[in-house]
């Protein structure tokens, strides 16, 4: 009901108002009604932040969307909406959930040119793209990579 008030222009809606519903919208896993709400942020004009991109893509990780996640990532360019290491990590989880091991890969690498700091949960999901790719090989790299930038490992990296 608060998601079509939204959308009729009812209610007051700036930036926190969408990104909070935004993030209702992902934890409940409704990643078609996140890209709504960012559809209708376009058409009102609201400004859109990295905490909306960083919910509308983890919506989509949830959801099984790898594809419309790496779209988010296009259009936060496009808008010069600056992403961070929640973004890309969540990205990256996206394509794990996928089995998109080339794309994790290539996700990470642009982490690296932007110079963000990959963390646990990030190489953790790259590692397991490439387990669930048959990459037995890349993902051992990227795990001698985690020791040597002191990144920590945890349960998930070593399952």
């Amino acid at each position: 009901q608060l998601f079509s008030v939204m959308e009729h222009g009812k209610v007051g809606s700036d930036t926190i108002t969408f990104n909070s519903a935004i993030s209702a919208c992902e934890k409940a896993v409704k990643w078609e009604k996140a890209l709504q709400l960012l559809s209708v942020m376009v058409q009102s004009k609201t400004d859109m932040d990295t905490i909306t991109f960083n919910s509308a893509i983890s919506a989509c990780k949830k959801g099984g969307e790898w594809e419309k996640a790496l779209q988010l990532l296009s259009v936060m360019a496009e808008t010069l909406v600056e992403s961070n290491t929640i973004t890309l990590s969540s990205a990256i989880s996206a394509c794990e959930k996928g089995g998109e091991w080339e794309q994790a890969l290539q996700l990470l690498r642009m982490m690296a040119q932007c110079k963000l700091q990959a963390n646990e949960i990030t190489m953790g999901a790259a590692i397991s793209a490439c387990e669930k790719g048959g990459k037995w090989k890349k993902a051992l790299q990227l795990f001698s990579a985690m020791a040597q930038s002191n990144v920590q490992s945890n349960t998930v990296t070593f399952s």
